[in-house]
This record gives structure tokens, C-alpha cells and sequence, in this order.
């Protein structure tokens, strides 16, 4: 079923995350589905559960070759559990980002260059993951969801900060 996605503004955007604590469970594997049919309605690389209103630490994302992202290698598409980030290099960089509870708009944001990710499928099977480039920004734009952050709070200069469609005119970019 697809899911209304929560706009900023709205206070359980803010609010972090409870842990999955019982996998392989058909409210977990419904939640999923929802998370699963809302991202492809919208088109989006990644959601994560507290933009549907769902309090609990799962995100997905994933990112097939899409003309949305003519720059942007293939991220696989995963769900993961209960994530757990670790930087692999102290290194930022700056790059456009949106988000589906953010809609229309688009800034510049610093994300680690490289990174570990782990966590658990939906059944509890461990994940471990390293990422870099667009696959590492996608994860740490989704995680930040399950601690209450989204893009604009991590922007460093909102002159990099404004309406897609005043950006970038003429092009055809859509949320994430």
C-alpha cells in the first residue's frame, strides 16, 4: 500500500528512532511492502520508516542506472535493520541532495566519501556493507531519518539551498 510520506514540519520527522526487535514478523514484512510500494510510486533512491509515520529504525534504498542519476553508479537495492554507520575515511564531500518529506527543494550537503554500514534483513540476517560515492551519500541520507536529521540541517551555506526548479531551470529532477 502506498503511504503518504511526512513533510518537513511535521514533529515525527524529528524524533529518533525504536530498534526492530523481532524480525521475520508480518507486521515487519507489511511495513516493508508499504516502504517498498511508496518508494517506487514516488520514484525514490531510498525512505526510510519514520517518513511514514513508523517510529522504528529500518530504511531501504536502492538505485537502478536511472536517467534522474545519469552520474550516479548503482546502489543494490537493500533493506536494512537497526543500521549502524561507520566512517572508513575522514573525508567530505559536498553534493546536491533532496528528499521525498522535503519536496521541490534541493541543497548541497557534506557526507563521508567512504563508509561501513551493518545492520539486519528483515528475516535478522546480518548485513555488512562497505559503500562510497553516491551509494554511502544514500545510506547516510536515510539514516539520518531514524535519528530525527534531515538534509537541510546539515547544509553548510543555504545559498546552496533552494527550489529544484529554481536551480536547476529547465531540467527534470525529482525528489528523492
Amino acid at each position: 500500500m502506498i503511504r503518504d510520506v511526512l513533510r518537513m514540519g511535521d514533529p515525527r520527522l524529528l524524533q529518533v528512532s525504536k530498534p526492530v526487535e523481532r524480525f521475520g514478523t508480518p507486521e515487519l514484512a507489511a511495513l516493508i511492502h508499504d516502504m517498498q510500494d511508496t518508494m517506487a510510486a514516488l520514484n525514490g533512491a531510498g525512505l526510510a520508516a519514520p517518513q511514514i509515520g513508523v517510529g522504528l529504525r529500518v530504511v531501504m534504498f536502492g538505485v537502478a542506472r536511472n536517467p534522474r542519476y545519469p552520474d550516479a553508479e548503482e546502489v543494490p537495492f537493500t533493506v536494512l535493520c537497526n543500521p549502524v554507520l561507520t566512517p572508513l575515511a575522514e573525508e567530505f564531500e559536498d553534493g546536491w541532495e533532496g528528499c521525498l518529506s522535503v519536496p521541490g527543494m534541493r541543497g548541497v550537503v557534506p557526507r563521508y566519501t567512504r563508509l561501513r554500514y551493518s545492520g539486519f534483513d528483515p528475516k535478522g540476517t546480518p548485513i555488512t556493507r562497505e559503500a562510497s560515492d553516491f551509494h554511502a551519500r544514500v545510506v547516510q541520507h536515510e539514516c539520518d531519518h531514524l535519528d530525527g536529521v534531515l538534509y537541510p540541517m546539515r547544509i553548510r551555506d543555504l545559498r546552496q539551498f533552494g527550489f529544484t526548479e529554481e536551480l536547476f531551470p529547465g531540467e527534470d529532477i525529482a525528489d528523492d
